[in-house]
């Protein structure tokens, strides 16, 4: 997919069509859509058959003193540099995301920028999860592609990665959902983007996504409880999995590698961050809460001006010689 290029701290005006390599070869007729194959490779290449297409367990974390006791296990191992909104009653939320090919040292290991729209207890939480990443056990490659997730309890037994179980229902047939993107963006070069909006219809209940202006699908009210009314929290940023292998932080890049220090053409960002209220309106959060695991692996910068509204940098080079 083309993200759309943009200037110095300029919001792009830009609105390039989406191209894929698949779509060389023609596109897709009417009334079907385009789905990723999956080889015998790629669901023999997780831990488990039965773990393919599902995520490692795992929520951003406001404070580590409020996680459920049951559920230190479950985020063992993720760390993240994200950006949350207040408890309150959302129906949707959109972001405007740059675009990274972080290095990832292990195949079970990922990078991601996404956005969570979340509803209910950590232990039977609801989500809706958007963006960009790059993981190797699930796709086969270090390319970075674009995907979605949902679950309703916790990441315990349902949902699963873009179309690797019922549940979201396309209806776009030029975006294939786990397909690549490119270009991406380069330090010091030019800088790419994707903008996401997922958002509740009302009537019906079913929560719509968005990808650079086009209506991609939807996922079900009928999925969620939770998230049957509204969400509670919205949250957006970056997260990696630290294997720990030999006994150091792993290398894995958040972002795109550069802490949020370096600003922009260094940095990764998510800029223009808005959430959807009741009356079906896009506002700029009044605040955000920003949250990292471990500073000197990761960090985040939060800011707001003028052409970017709400945003923030995040990101970092994992291992180094403050994080060991």
């Amino acid at each position: 997919m083309n993200a759309s290029k943009v200037g110095l701290l300029t919001p792009s005006s830009s609105d390039e069509s989406i191209n894929q390599l698949w779509h060389s070869y023609g596109k897709c007729p009417k009334g079907t859509i385009p789905i990723i194959r999956t080889k015998k490779e790629d669901v023999l290449r997780p831990d488990s058959i039965k773990g393919y297409g599902k995520r490692k367990k795992s929520i951003p974390v406001a404070q580590q003193s409020s996680v459920e006791p049951a559920l230190t296990e479950v985020r063992k191992g993720h760390e993240y540099a994200h950006a949350q909104t207040d408890q309150g009653n959302y129906y949707g939320a959109q972001a405007t995301f740059n675009i990274w090919n972080p290095k990832v040292q292990e195949n079970n290991e990922f990078s991601l920028g996404q956005l969570w729209i979340l509803g209910g207890p950590d232990s039977d939480l609801n989500t809706i999860e958007a963006g960009w990443h790059v993981f190797p056990e699930l796709n086969g490659d270090t390319r970075t592609r674009l995907f979605i997730y949902w679950t309703n309890d916790g990441y315990q037994t349902t949902g699963c990665y873009n179309l690797k179980c019922s549940g979201f229902i396309q209806t776009n047939n030029e975006i294939a959902i786990g397909g690549s993107i490119s270009p991406t963006s380069q330090v010091d070069g030019s800088q790419y983007e994707i903008t996401i909006l997922i958002w509740k219809d009302i009537k019906e209940g079913d929560w719509w996504m968005q990808y650079n202006g086009k209506t991609v699908g939807y996922w079900p009210a009928s999925l969620f409880s939770y998230l049957s009314e509204s969400a509670s929290t919205i949250d957006f940023g970056g997260e990696v999995v630290n294997l720990g292998s030999g006994g150091q932080h792993t290398t894995t890049q958040m972002g795109s590698g550069y802490f949020p220090s370096e600003g922009f053409e260094k940095a990764s960002y998510i800029r223009s961050i808005q959430t959807v209220n009741g009356s079906n309106t896009l506002t700029t959060p009044e605040i955000l809460n920003a949250y990292v695991t471990q500073e000197g692996c990761y960090d985040i910068l939060t800011g707001i001006t003028d052409n970017w509204g709400s945003y923030f940098f995040y990101g970092g080079p994992g291992r180094n010689q403050n994080c060991p």
